[in-house]
């Protein structure tokens, strides 16, 4: 008589969008996730495109955009480990955008650009984290082993509130 063994998936239990939100404070170089009853869950370094920490202003000037979004989408990244891609830019995003147009902050043939989210590093690179060297393309990073607890802790339609 043969002896048998089966696995059985033991499933995560589905985390509602809701559950937690997500606070980045630039000047501080931090992301907090708090739970649904303001709770502080967990807090990261984070670093930024560049070491001016101002507002998004348009495509391509590595500023990190600054208001309220969501997580639209996760993958496994073959650059920089997991990536949880953000709703940059939103209609908050293009009211700042056409405002500061029409104000001459901008130029008028400027674009508002996209692809913002939130990843890790580039393989055995989580020094910069550690250095807060500004590297990426307006994207906030953290090291890897966090952004994988991140990738399973946040569900895609986790609010991500990006301030000054």
């Amino acid at each position: 008589m043969a002896l048998v063994l089966t696995s059985v998936a033991i499933s995560q239990p589905k985390v509602d969008k809701d559950e937690y939100y997500v606070v980045i404070k630039k000047s501080d170089f931090t992301l907090t996730v708090y739970n649904r009853n303001h709770v502080w869950v967990a807090r990261y370094p984070v670093v930024f495109g560049s070491k001016d920490l101002g507002d998004k202003m348009i495509a391509g000037d590595r500023k990190t955009p600054e208001g309220t979004f969501h997580i639209v989408s996760k993958k496994v990244h073959s650059k920089w480990c997991r990536f949880l891609a953000l709703d940059y830019p939103n209609a908050e995003s293009y009211e700042k955008f056409n405002e500061r147009k029409a104000h001459g902050v901008i130029s008028p043939n400027a674009s508002i650009g996209g692809g913002i989210g939130i990843h890790g590093t580039w393989p055995n690179e989580d020094f910069a984290v550690d250095n807060y060297q500004p590297w990426t393309e307006g994207c906030i990073s953290t090291k890897n082993e966090y952004i994988i607890e991140l990738y399973n802790l946040l569900p895609v339609g986790t609010k991500v509130i990006i301030e000054p």
